[in-house]
């Protein structure tokens, strides 16, 4: 069965010596995997640097629900109407945007890559992704290095595991185990991350401005929150793009 869908590319593995096996986040199926024969071809129709990490594609593919591996039937970029950067930035502001907009993506595909399992689609899931995709589109701001704080809080709600905001004042301190504040114990955050935890989490459910929190205490709630990922998440594992991240919001 033939089926068109959009899609969002979260990995890729070379496959023989002229192709490639993708896994790929559909809006109509959920992550699933796809062979794209003979891609590394010179010549070859389908452009390997079209899967590149959050590629935004439109695909027709056959949808057999008896094989774990499918085939791709035709492939292009999606035609979105995303905002296209327009600046008066000197070359290397320009430069330095870019980098940051690519770690922030990098950033994302990991945790994706990581965390979406190949069960039912969740088409709300993939339109978010697409929105913050189309708001690294737009000209860069002070609000470009609060998404990847925010797209982790985001992402737990999908996933089934966002921290519960009960926090007051007998109990200010975020357990990562327990997923809640209580009273301070061996797994809570520190009083400053946890403050900032909830000051996130208010304007995430508020649809609020977010905290200004600044650079360092950011970079130590995406730390900790990644140890948090690892706690309630089955073979979460390592995760390194969080580094490259650090770095370039320095």
């Amino acid at each position: 069965m033939l089926l068109s869908t959009p899609a969002l590319v979260l990995h890729t593995v070379k496959y023989s010596e002229t192709s490639v096996i993708a896994k790929i986040f559909t809006r109509q199926l959920g992550v699933r995997s796809y062979i794209f024969k003979g891609v590394r071809k010179t010549g070859s129709r389908t452009k390997q640097n079209m899967l590149q990490p959050l590629s935004y594609l439109d695909m027709v593919v056959y949808a057999n629900p008896k094989t774990t591996l499918n085939y791709v039937k035709e492939i292009a970029p999606h035609k979105t109407s995303a905002p296209q950067p327009t600046t008066t930035l000197s070359r290397q502001e320009q430069v330095q945007a870019e980098a940051i907009r690519n770690a922030v993506v990098f950033f994302m595909t990991e945790l994706l890559h990581k965390t979406l399992r190949e069960e039912e689609p969740d088409q709300a899931l993939f339109d978010y992704i697409v929105q913050v995709l189309q708001q690294l589109q737009e000209p860069l701001s002070p609000r470009h290095s609060q998404l990847p704080l925010l797209f982790m809080l985001r992402l737990s709600t999908y996933l089934g595991i966002e921290p519960l905001d009960n926090y007051c004042v007998r109990e200010p301190y975020f357990d990562l185990l327990n997923g809640r504040f209580q009273d301070r114990g061996e797994t809570t955050l520190d009083e400053e991350s946890s403050q900032t935890l909830h000051a996130y989490l208010h304007a995430m459910h508020h649809n609020a401005p977010c905290p200004q929190a600044p650079l360092s205490q950011r970079k130590e709630l995406i730390d900790r929150l990644l140890d948090y990922f690892r706690m309630h998440l089955s073979g979460f594992g390592t995760f390194t793009s969080h580094e490259i991240l650090h770095t370039v919001l320095n």
